[in-house]
């Protein structure tokens, strides 16, 4: 009996380690480490899949429960204060360096990724890569949160990200803090990704707004879920970090709890009848340059006729990539990363394209290596290499732009 209760498990190991397994590219630096995170990281989602399951708990609240162990507090240092605060309702992280400025300080306004259901800016790489942007760039850096998921959907993360922003930008606020209103930047990474580029875009495009965002910075940004079948989508189905499954389950629920639409998104038959004129935005055949395209072969997403009715798929502050080109032609420098092992490299691209083709000027980095959610591993015991090349890239963007 013990012995079968051995094999048993020892073929329960077997197929979980071959589930969550996932071979790492050749040029991939640190391997071995990359494999261990990306273990890791697979272990977590495994977990809350089966939680979910077995009606214990949901998905999105076993992953923020997780998330929640590597919240940092707001611990200041000799070069740089650090706060927590609110600005109206919107909680924020604020870092002001110490030392005096005799003209006003550039501002960065950095909001956060986690797929939109978890996350937050107390995490330790984020607080670790706002404390260093403000410390490089003489800059004082808001770090904004957001309603996550778990209770509320679209729009309400954009709302809050909106919001704080504009309260920001308010004259008496830049005073307050030091700011220059002509250098202002907002970034983010992941769905901060897509949160920035579509506050930039509404704010560009409100007359009401006095002080206008210098520049963007968007860190492999989610930027459409239209079409299902990028070409990125399909070499990374079984990605590093980030799978396809999980990608379309993590911004389903960005929009629904309904689980009508993730099953409808595996098939790219999600996408309401009326929704056709919009496949041109991110038709990838197009847009994407040819070295992306090579082995794929372009098939339109099918019209579904859902069960489900959800505005925010035809919206562009949800899915930036829709705004149409009298929309982005206002938009400031931008710079734009992506990375050659992400689900999502191809949104990146196709908004390089689309945006230099209206005449913004676009900043790209290319990350041969990259993987997605890099930015997460920069502090020990989880660094890369790689996160740190991506943080210095980005840094040294804004230093010279901003």
């Amino acid at each position: 009996m013990v012995g079968f209760k051995a094999l048993c498990f020892g073929l329960f190991c077997i197929l979980f380690a071959s589930h969550i397994y996932t071979p790492v590219p050749d040029n991939v630096e640190e391997s071995w480490k990359v494999m261990a995170l990306d273990a890791t990281a697979k272990t977590c989602v495994f977990m809350a899949l089966f939680l979910e399951k077995i009606g214990i708990m949901r998905f999105e609240e076993f992953l923020s429960m997780i998330f929640m162990l590597d919240y940092t507090q707001p611990v200041s240092d000799e070069y740089i204060t650090v706060t927590d605060n609110t600005f109206i309702d919107v909680p924020v992280r604020l870092y002001l360096p110490k030392w005096k400025s005799e003209t006003p300080r550039r501002a960065v306004i950095y909001i956060h990724g986690g797929g939109f259901c978890c996350g937050s800016f107390k995490q330790t790489a984020y607080d670790f890569l706002n404390r260093w942007t403000a410390n490089k760039l003489n800059a004082v850096v808001v770090a904004v949160d957001y309603r996550l998921t778990s209770q509320y959907h679209f729009p309400v993360q954009l709302e809050d990200g909106i919001t704080a922003v504009k309260f920001f930008l308010q004259d008496k606020i830049l005073r307050k803090y030091g700011v220059d209103p002509n250098r202002i930047c907002i970034s983010g990474d992941s769905s901060g990704g897509t949160l920035t580029a579509a506050i930039t875009q509404e704010m560009q495009n409100d007359p009401e707004v006095k002080h206008k965002i210098k520049i963007q910075a968007l860190l492999y940004p989610a930027l459409q879920i239209v079409d299902s079948n990028l070409p990125s989508h399909l070499d990374n189905e079984h990605g590093i970090l980030l799978t396809r499954d999980i990608a379309i389950k993590l911004v389903s629920l960005y929009f629904t709890k309904d689980e009508a639409l993730p099953q409808a998104m595996r098939r790219n038959q999600h996408m309401p009848l009326e929704s056709r004129h919009l496949f041109k935005l991110v038709n990838w055949s197009t847009l994407l340059p040819e070295k992306y395209r090579k082995g794929h072969i372009y098939t339109e997403p099918i019209l579904g006729r859902p069960t489900y009715s959800l505005p925010g798929l035809l919206d562009k502050r949800a899915l930036p990539l829709l705004a149409n080109d009298s929309q982005l032609q206002n938009l400031p420098l931008t710079y734009i990363l992506t990375c050659q092992y992400d689900l999502l490299r191809d949104d990146g691209l196709m908004y390089v394209t689309r945006l230099r083709n209206v005449g913004v000027q676009v900043a790209h980095d290319h990350v041969e290596d990259g993987i997605h959610g890099a930015l997460s591993y920069m502090s020990s015991p989880f660094h890369l290499h790689l996160g740190l090349r991506i943080r210095d890239m980005y840094i040294s963007w804004l230093d010279k732009n901003l």
